[in-house]
């Protein structure tokens, strides 16, 4: 298993007082120990432009504000999705500062992600001007019937980026993922991003599939490629991690073409506001498939889990989450119970009271990192697993509902003479058990509303 800790990194090194990511104490990065990869979000050199229209946007003013009563124009920082060019931002240090960044990540046996967002740039990148034809192209009558979706580029007219379900972005240009000059500029640019780093992260993965592409984009995109965008690009790059922000349940199309991990968003939309018999559907699907997938419950384009996904319940998909196959993605200010979401544009947090007990629960939540083996356990009324190496056992069992429950859980391993002893990892209890009860009737559980047991196994 492999855990991801995300951190926004501008209002990340407002926060710390520092203006370089050269500048981070070793003592910071010394917290972030434990963790197998650090994605530091938002590094690459944001658009005055893209800035200049966040600015006058009414709607975005409005989100900003929300979360920063006390905004002012230097808080405005653009957005880190509206990339100018794939340099280091000046402000964050440039160049230099990341591989200084890097440095301390690795010597404390931490890998670094960054983003690569394949679908659009900054309406100020120096492609609009030099290569126009890699970007969707349309018309003066294009412009003058729908400015909300194209803009004027010298004598072009070029398309704001989009997804097929939603209104255009105001502060992107949409790349055409069929023109084959942009599919070798695109793995250009990620041959000089993953020279910086060892995985990226790319965002809305699945709008570079051919289907979709060509739904969204009708006859605009010039002739349809024999082959799908990602498969080449990704076989050139074998030793990095490429992680896929995927929607609209593709996900497995998105891991036979070549991406290590794919967001679980289903599953995060199950814990937020389905129950156990759905959550535990979901985890039936195959490990070939579910290795593969990287589950959360709080990043930074979801609404903060204190809010989303408050209280008790909350910290049920958090032991879910954590102690279930495939990766795990962890945010910046989840464990302190943040609950202010950060608009992307902004470079500053709000100030915001620790969670002292939340805090203590993500202490105490055990992540298992170890190749073991997974199983998931037939159990009416809560979620049960486990997980087994060589030498160790452990038994995972969680009342997903708002009433208390007992039940029973037959244990998948042997237990006959056997006296059996359970020790909780979360709160210490020890629990000792007769085997041949458990062999009979099997394990008898008692759990509160979203409560829970991370028990290691001894006999």
């Amino acid at each position: 298993m492999t855990s991801v800790y995300e951190i926004n990194t501008w209002p990340w090194l407002a926060e710390l007082g520092k203006q370089s990511l050269a500048d981070v104490p070793g003592e910071v990065w010394d917290e972030l120990i434990g963790f197998d990869a650090v994605w530091l979000m938002g590094v690459w050199e944001r658009s005055p432009a893209g800035r200049a229209i966040a600015e006058s946007n009414d709607g975005l003013r409005q989100e900003m504000k929300n979360a920063l009563p006390d905004l002012s124009g230097k808080d405005i920082v653009g957005s880190p999705y509206c990339v100018r060019r794939y340099e280091v931002d000046q402000r964050l240090g440039g160049p230099d500062a990341l591989k200084e960044a890097r440095a301390q990540l690795k010597k404390r046996n931490l890998r670094l992600i960054l983003d690569y967002v394949p679908n659009h740039v900054a309406p100020d990148h120096p492609a609009i001007t030099e290569h126009p034809d890699w970007f969707i192209n349309g018309t003066r009558e294009d412009l003058e019937n729908d400015p909300d979706s194209w803009f004027a580029a010298g004598d072009r007219v070029i398309a704001r980026g989009k997804d097929p379900f939603f209104p255009p972005w105001p502060d992107v240009a949409q790349l055409n993922a069929f023109h084959p000059g942009l599919r070798q500029a695109t793995l250009d640019t990620l041959k000089a991003i993953t020279d910086q780093c060892d995985g990226v992260r790319c965002d809305m993965a699945m709008l570079m599939f051919n289907d979709i592409f060509a739904r969204t984009w009708g006859d605009r995109t010039g002739p349809r490629p024999a082959e799908e965008f990602w498969p080449s690009i990704i076989a050139a790059l074998p030793d990095k991690t490429f992680i896929a922000e995927a929607y609209w349940d593709t996900e497995w199309e998105l891991q036979q073409q070549g991406f290590d991990l794919c967001y679980d968003k289903r599953l995060y939309d199950r814990l937020a506001h389905e129950d156990a018999d759905a959550v535990r559907a979901h985890l039936t699907a195959g490990l070939d498939y579910q290795n593969k997938l990287i589950r959360f419950i709080e990043n930074h384009d979801e609404p903060r889990a204190a809010t989303a996904i408050p209280g008790d319940r909350g910290r049920a998909a958090a032991v879910a989450i954590a102690t279930l196959p495939g990766a795990t993605l962890w945010h910046d200010g989840q464990f302190d119970g943040r609950r202010v979401k950060l608009p992307v544009f902004l470079g500053r947090y709000p100030d915001e009271p620790v969670d002292e007990g939340l805090r203590d629960f993500y202490d105490r939540l055990v992540v298992f990192n170890d190749a073991r083996e997974w199983r998931l356990l037939d159990t009416p009324d809560v979620l049960a697993w486990t997980w087994e190496g060589a030498t160790t056992r452990h038994l995972i069992v969680i009342n997903f509902g708002p009433d208390q429950i007992w039940t029973r859980v037959r244990l998948p391993w042997p237990s006959a003479g056997e006296q059996w002893r359970l020790t909780d990892l979360l709160d210490g209890r020890v629990f000792g058990r007769d085997g041949d009860e458990l062999e009979a009737g099997g394990l008898v559980v008692g759990l509160p509303a979203w409560g829970f047991h991370v028990l290691e196994v001894h006999r």
